[in-house]
């Protein structure tokens, strides 16, 4: 089986990664993050994963655009938690999708499914939805099962770990909340 992973950054991509090929599946890589913010925080993520596919032979689709603009006119008057991430993970979910049908895939995933911290059955309800739209299939497994080995792999490897999803919103979150309630 050969499948195209959104992948949203390097340390999310280790245990997906891994899983798949563990199970003869035929990996290839997809790039494409109009979320992240700032600008500084895009490149470093994306020049890890470069670092990374690189490190362990993975073959990748890039889609280096810096769509800001775009994203941020989606989200607006729609900010709030779980609102603004629904539109977040059609825009990339759908990207994936449109090249895994363009690329002939049989499959597509992402690792967002990896984290803990994303809305797993919301990520799912919409990556169904459109496999069915853009007829190809969408692969999944719940990768959250190994998000400690991600982890630590990570660390030993001494790559950038993001303290945050990646988007204006969610930076917000993570540390105004914290300043707020210090």
């Amino acid at each position: 089986m050969r499948i195209l992973l959104h992948i949203c950054c390097a340390p999310c991509a280790i245990y997906p990664v891994k899983t798949l090929r563990e199970k003869k599946i035929d990996v290839f890589g997809f790039w494409y993050n109009p979320n992240i913010h700032p600008f500084g925080e895009y490149r470093r993520r994306l020049e890890t994963l470069k670092v990374y596919a690189e490190s362990i032979n993975l073959r990748m689709i890039w889609r280096d655009r810096y769509e800001l603009d775009e994203f941020l006119q989606g989200v607006a008057f729609r900010e709030t938690f779980g609102i603004r991430c629904r539109f977040c993970y059609f825009k990339r979910l759908e990207a994936t999708a449109q090249v895994a049908k363009h690329g002939r895939f049989e499959g597509f995933t992402t690792t967002l499914l990896y984290s803990k911290f994303q809305n797993h059955e919301l990520i799912c309800e919409i990556a169904e939805s459109l496999a069915k739209k853009h007829g190809v299939k969408f692969y999944y497994e719940d990768f959250r099962l190994g998000w400690k080995e991600g982890i630590d792999v990570s660390k030993k490897m001494n790559m950038y770990r993001q303290q945050y999803c990646g988007c204006i919103y969610s930076e917000r979150d993570r540390y105004y909340k914290k300043l707020v309630e210090g």
